[in-house]
């Protein structure tokens, strides 16, 4: 992998999963992009369909890291995995999905902060 910063993706089940309706998005979004060592944060109303598809493949780029804050891991994997095998990259060595669902603000900004600490241990 190269020593650049990771991205953080929030794809927020079009904003009407009731397991979101305790995150203030935003406010998580501006945490993560000002005071975590991220290359930026971007939100996606719904990666697990075929625009979502579209959006990952002209978005991912082999070798870069990537954390996703969404639904079930499992679940991510299945859902995003051909896209980024059809362009190249490898979901399992470039991902880190993180559930964030029902979860306040301050809990899931924690956990964000958590991964991309881990990252550059």
């Amino acid at each position: 992998m190269p020593d650049s910063k990771p991205r953080f993706l929030m794809c927020i089940c079009t904003g009407q999963c009731p397991g979101f309706s305790k995150l203030d998005l935003w406010g998580l979004i501006n945490m993560v992009r000002n005071e975590l060592d991220v290359e930026y944060a971007v939100v996606h109303p719904q990666l697990c369909v075929e625009d979502g598809d579209r959006f990952l493949q002209d978005y991912i780029k082999p070798g870069e890291r990537y954390i996703i804050g969404a639904c079930d891991p499992v679940m991510q994997r299945k859902m995003f995995k051909d896209a980024f095998a059809q362009v190249g990259g490898n979901f399992d060595a470039q991902v880190i999905p993180l559930d964030l669902r029902n979860m306040e603000t301050p809990e899931a900004f924690k956990k964000v902060k958590e991964t991309v600490e881990s990252l550059n241990e």
